[in-house]
């Protein structure tokens, strides 16, 4: 993929599997978010092919929840599609009771906090027959304590409706939490210089030796901690 004279990907081959959770890190700039729209077929690569299996929605940076819509109405526009109004009524009710809104359902999004708005995001994402979640930063505005409740959240979503994810985040303790498998970007033009999987049940606690080992191998790989240093993370109870 280049913008003109810039080559933002050259020679980049990568293949996610059905029901994998994949997190992309790398350096500012690397092309994270460039990968995604991609993905998502907002962009056509300058050469080469992106074959997409499934019905694509994508979680931004700041939520994009229409202001004039309650958090039900949110949500029910991923459910659009379904052509039986008491089958649409059935799973809205499931997502807002998986996200633990019921009661905050005609709440506009000026009356929710930040972790409400980002849920409903989510919920709205997840609705109907979405195959493919593409996540940008989705939980970088909020503050770490809310971020570590929209993990565990958005693990458990999963648990309960299963997809494929692909999460880009800055945030490294993040993609060690929530991803099947880590690709850390090179500078541009970026490549995969490694790949780390991360074995562990979801939801992971962060002090969770793997999560604590995994964020040590990708700090090292972009040159943040010595490579002769050990990190030994503290026990979980």
């Amino acid at each position: 993929m280049s913008f003109g004279s810039v080559d933002v990907f050259c020679h980049l081959s990568l293949e996610i599997s059905r029901g994998e959770f994949v997190a992309v890190v790398g350096p500012s700039g690397c092309g994270k978010t460039t990968l995604l729209n991609l993905l998502s077929g907002f962009l056509k690569p300058s050469s080469g092919s992106v074959h997409c299996s499934g019905r694509v929605r994508m979680v931004y940076q700041q939520d994009s929840l229409f202001p004039w819509q309650t958090a039900a109405q949110n949500i029910a526009l991923g459910l659009r599609d379904l052509t039986s109004e008491a089958e649409r009524e059935r799973q809205l009710k499931g997502m807002l009771r998986l996200i633990n809104l019921e009661e905050f359902a005609e709440h506009y999004p000026h009356q929710l906090s930040g972790g409400m708005r980002q849920r409903v995001e989510l919920a709205r994402a997840l609705a109907g027959d979405t195959d493919i979640l593409l996540l940008d930063e989705p939980f970088s505005s909020l503050d770490y304590l809310t971020r570590l409740r929209m993990r565990r959240e958005l693990a458990l979503m999963l648990d309960e409706l299963p997809r494929t994810v692909v999460l880009v985040t800055h945030d490294i303790e993040e993609a060690a939490q929530l991803a099947d498998r880590i690709l850390v970007l090179s500078e541009r033009p970026a490549r995969i210089c490694r790949e780390l999987h991360v074995t562990a049940r979801r939801p992971r606690e962060p002090t969770h030796p793997e999560v604590v080992e995994t964020v040590h191998h990708v700090l090292t790989e972009l040159g943040l901690v010595a490579q002769d240093k050990v990190i030994i993370p503290r026990s979980v109870s």
